[in-house]
């Protein structure tokens, strides 16, 4: 597509003018039809200088995340989802769920600009405003049976956690069974559901759903989040490019779904240990109404949580509600 190969050509060039003649012989094309993308570009939020003479530059992306700004963040060497970018959705996890129920294929992508009922573990609202993070589903129709996937939600964790490092030079911490931590706070929430067949109880598909506090200031989170929710921006103390973090959490969840069930299983399972921050903690299990109390003591080969109870008993946990002492002003 021409708009995009001018967008790539652009953003090689950091900065700097590239002429329209330079454009039209590099891409086989009529310098109007580079003329033509360029406007488009504009149209679609890119800040694109030009000057007689010297041509065009790009000075900024657009505000708002679009399929050619997140291509363009990818490079022409990665693999290309199919991907949607919506202005708004109730969820990116629900509108993908609808569209694997009409057939999306294997890979497929979805992000939003804001949720207006962006949702957790147990239909817990995940703050969602627009501009300001990164809401991404990623829809996978895997081959492996339910207990394999035992561990998806876990390796994650894991593909966000390198993201974030690569894109920022911040390495969070993950709170079991699907939270990120930086600096005491939460930054990020995953969310992954499963469909099954009801005769053969075969995977029909997955969807990865992942919220990232990105650009928020302190003060954007609404009062109960702002002792205990925090964003990459905050933390770095300078905006972060919401393109470049997805283009690399993308490429992650490649790597995730190409090595980590298998022959990489090991690997991921060890640094989900490592970045784990609920091993060693004070921690109450809730579920069905019950609440007990214990130390977390390591992570088994599922991923799962064992906990050594104030009876003494030991029990491994791969479902429920599970808080840490001191963590979100949690105090047991």
């Amino acid at each position: 597509m021409l708009k995009q190969d001018v967008l790539n050509a652009l953003t090689k060039n950091n900065g700097q003018f590239v002429s329209g003649q330079e454009l039209s012989g590099q891409l086989g094309v009529s310098r109007a039809a580079v003329c033509k993308a360029v406007k488009f570009l504009c149209a679609q939020g890119y800040v694109i200088e030009s000057r007689t003479n010297k041509g065009y530059r790009l000075i900024s992306p657009p505000a708002r995340l679009t399929r050619e700004s997140v291509a363009s963040a990818l490079g022409s060497g990665a693999q290309l989802h199919p991907l949607e970018v919506l202005d708004s959705t109730d969820s990116t996890n629900t509108h993908l769920k609808r569209m694997a129920l009409e057939g999306a294929p294997h890979g497929t992508v979805v992000l939003a600009e804001q949720q207006t009922g962006g949702r957790g573990r147990f239909d817990r609202v995940f703050h969602s405003p627009p501009g300001k993070g990164i809401y991404l589903s990623l829809l996978l129709r895997p081959t492996l049976p339910a207990n394999k996937l035992m561990v998806l939600t876990a390796f994650t964790a894991v593909a966000v956690c390198r993201a974030i490092e690569q894109t920022c030079a911040l390495r969070p911490q993950i709170k079991w069974t699907n939270d990120l931590i930086l600096g005491g706070k939460k930054l990020c929430g995953i969310l992954t559901e499963l469909s099954l067949e009801s005769e053969t109880g075969r995977v029909q598909y997955a969807v990865v759903g992942i919220g990232i506090n990105v650009n928020q200031e302190s003060e954007e989170f609404p009062p109960e989040l702002s002792s205990i929710a925090t964003s990459l921006k905050s933390a770095a103390g300078r905006p972060i490019s919401r393109e470049a973090l997805i283009a690399a959490l993308l490429t992650q969840l490649d790597e995730m779904t190409a090595s980590a069930f298998e022959a990489g299983r090991a690997q991921w399972l060890s640094e989900y240990r490592a970045a784990c921050m609920t091993i060693g903690q004070a921690v109450s299990v809730q579920r069905g109404g019950q609440k007990r109390l214990g130390t977390a003591l390591s992570i088994d080969e599922d991923a799962a949580l064992v906990v050594r109870y104030e009876d003494g008993s030991v029990e491994t946990v791969n479902s429920g509600e599970v808080s840490v002492r001191g963590l979100y002003g949690y105090a047991p």
